[in-house]
């Protein structure tokens, strides 16, 4: 199958429960019941490219079982192509996640079937067609390395979420089109935003939250606001949203400080509503 915009990465169950606080070391707190949404980076970004227009389709994994089945379902019926999610022996992965009043989250992800995305599923990928692929982590980091490596002597446009950061051959680094992180992400990284591409990258986005992006390139940086919204909600899959959306646009042809702006509007309406994929709003919600 070959589309414009290729995902690698993990689909989780999200399972979100709403506590008043989150609990201290050794303390139990009470927390309200229990939802199961279809989450991951890699299938949240693919979702979100999807709802806003993108022709995409995910490389990933899940298991055989009721939360792979209900990751396909929403995969498909967002209009996700599947045919190179795999079926793993292991479970489908799990994100335990819970959301405080405030809408800010926690979460602990369980990888199971994310675990088997291996380097031979990227060798038996064909890039013909393929303008952009975005990349996330939650699968194994040498998957990652292989896809960007393979996808850049292609000739393809390469994003990665680097969420939560590892460390990454200089040649992948070099590689790159543009490194997505948030702002203490960007901190781990380099003590100054500009110094994000003494690393290699061709260019980087900071996520600021509320507060939007900074788009960091050799030329400057420019920082794309995000809209207000009347009321947040929850917060969980915001980043992947974003990242989403961003290399949506890009696969469209966009310069990437407008494919930011863009991101940054549908990461601020996705906080709007509870989950993750639920929460993505459509080109036409966006405007």
């Amino acid at each position: 199958m070959t589309t414009p915009l290729l995902v690698l990465g993990s689909a989780n169950a999200d399972l979100v429960v709403e506590v008043g606080r989150r609990p201290a070391g050794g303390e139990t707190v009470l927390g309200g019941d229990t939802v199961v949404l279809p989450g991951g980076k890699g299938a949240n970004t693919a979702v979100a490219a999807a709802k806003v227009g993108a022709s995409v389709a995910l490389v990933g994994a899940v298991g055989d079982d009721g939360y792979g089945a209900l990751l396909r379902e929403s995969l498909e019926s967002s209009g996700v192509g599947t045919s190179l999610v795999k079926t793993s022996a292991r479970p489908t992965g799990i994100a335990y996640i819970t959301v405080t009043p405030d809408g800010e989250n926690s979460i602990v992800v369980s990888p199971g079937a994310n675990a088997d995305v291996s380097p031979s599923d990227v060798d038996g990928l064909s890039f013909a067609g393929v303008r952009v692929l975005a990349c996330s982590l939650e699968v194994p980091l040498e998957t990652v390395v292989h896809a960007i490596d393979v996808a850049a002597q292609a000739g393809v446009r390469t994003v990665l979420n680097l969420s939560p950061v590892a460390e990454l051959p200089p040649s992948t680094l070099a590689g790159l089109s543009v490194l997505v992180v948030n702002e203490h992400e960007a901190a781990q990284l380099a003590s100054e935003w500009s110094g994000l591409l003494a690393l290699g990258p061709e260019s980087a986005i900071v996520t600021l939250g509320s507060r939007g992006a900074a788009v960091v390139r050799e030329s400057g940086v420019v920082e794309v606001p995000a809209v207000e919204v009347a009321e947040v909600v929850d917060t969980t899959g915001a980043g992947d949203a974003f990242a989403g959306a961003l290399s949506a646009r890009l696969a469209e042809g966009d310069d990437l400080v407008e494919a930011a702006r863009y991101a940054a509007k549908v990461a601020a309406l996705s906080v709007t509503k509870a989950g993750a994929q639920p929460s993505y709003p459509t080109a036409a919600e966006v405007g």
